[in-house]
């Protein structure tokens, strides 16, 4: 199972595509134009298609929506890509799998949440030509989150600390990720246009699922949550998301979830580019760290990206840090992410197994 994880985006890519070639798989490759890996290297998003050709039920899997949460979802990826079960299934039923396969690759290889252009793909898909969602409790925060340095000085944790037990963690969490326009430079920031990864997205959804009655997508996330726990979150059709994945099924537009009710999230551009299909969409977010601790990661993201000139072995500490708040390097976990993975692939099959 740890062959299925690892160590950097170049990394992944290469074991994805290597899976791929193991399945005799042809591979969809839509790659970045301009702009380089932290190494220097080709950032892509690699489609692959496995399944039936004629199947009108189609299940989408994404990865590193999150940039630098593509190292849990590439690796469930890999490990479903390498099923030796699922080909015959999926023949069976008449559904096809589509491995979206780093939607986000900047974020993936330069170990940060956002893209190129410090864009939340899960705030992006928005209208940009209507007045854009307003977020004042973030404006309120925005030059307290980002400190002048890098560890943040006393003074800094304090404000933090007071606001959260002025006002309660919820109300923190809320102001800062339910996502914001106004500060380019900020966290949570949803952009100003679509970015390359959401137009992306967008035209993969078009060529792969215009044919198709029924469609399902699961996006692969961390952060949020007990450790190693995948949390189900929908924020489209939850009855039938409940249908196909059962009663623990959330949405933060009820409550029941732990994560915020944001604008413009990545999986709304399936009901925008696919109309005539049914469909079900859910995120499986994983746990790590306590939530103060990842949204304090979440910071110095920002911050690094404020200071290019920051000394190497700063730059190198952060990143090394902001990769442990979203990958956990253990088996136990790793296992916990592969299996929660499965059952809920095998559900979504047979769940558009029976879509008519």
């Amino acid at each position: 199972m740890t062959t299925c994880f690892s160590t950097s985006y170049r990394d992944a890519r290469e074991r994805f595509l290597a899976a791929a070639a193991a399945r005799n798989v042809a591979v969809d490759t839509r790659v970045l134009p301009d702009v380089a890996g932290l190494d220097g290297e080709t950032l892509a998003t690699d489609i692959a298609r496995v399944g039936p050709p004629d199947a009108k039920r189609l299940l989408v899997l994404t990865s590193a929506t999150h940039g630098v949460e593509g190292f849990c979802g590439s690796g469930a990826q890999i490990a479903l890509l390498n099923d030796d079960v699922l080909p015959a299934l999926l023949d069976k039923l008449g559904v096809a799998l589509l491995f979206v396969h780093a939607i986000n690759p900047y974020g993936f290889s330069h170990l940060s949440r956002t893209t190129e252009g410090n864009v939340d793909l899960n705030r992006n898909s928005v209208d940009f030509s209507a007045p854009l969602q307003r977020n004042p409790g973030y404006a309120e925060l925005h030059e307290v989150l980002i400190p002048s340095s890098w560890p943040p000085d006393k003074a800094n944790v304090d404000a933090i600390r007071d606001y959260i037990d002025t006002r309660g963690q919820w109300a923190y969490q809320e102001a800062v990720t339910t996502g914001q326009y106004t500060h380019a430079d900020g966290m949570f920031y949803g952009g100003s246009e679509p970015a390359w990864s959401t137009r992306t997205m967008r035209d993969v959804l078009a060529d792969y699922g215009e044919t198709c009655a029924a469609i399902g997508w699961i996006d692969f996330h961390t952060g949020l949550g007990p450790s190693g726990f995948g949390a189900k979150i929908c924020v489209g059709d939850l009855p039938r998301a409940r249908r196909w994945w059962g009663a623990d099924v959330t949405s933060p537009l009820d409550g029941t979830s732990i994560a915020a009710n944001v604008a413009g999230p990545l999986l709304d551009v399936l009901a925008q580019t696919c109309p005539q299909a049914s469909n079900a969409a859910m995120a499986i977010e994983y746990g790590t760290v306590p939530l103060t601790d990842m949204l304090d990661m979440l910071r110095a993201d920002v911050w690094l990206r404020r200071h290019p000139d920051a000394p190497d072995a700063l730059k190198a500490d952060i990143r090394r840090q902001i990769r442990a708040a979203f990958y956990i390097d253990d088996d136990v976990w790793r296992g916990m992410v592969v299996g929660q993975a499965r059952a809920a692939v095998l559900q979504a099959i047979y769940g558009l197994s029976r879509e008519s």
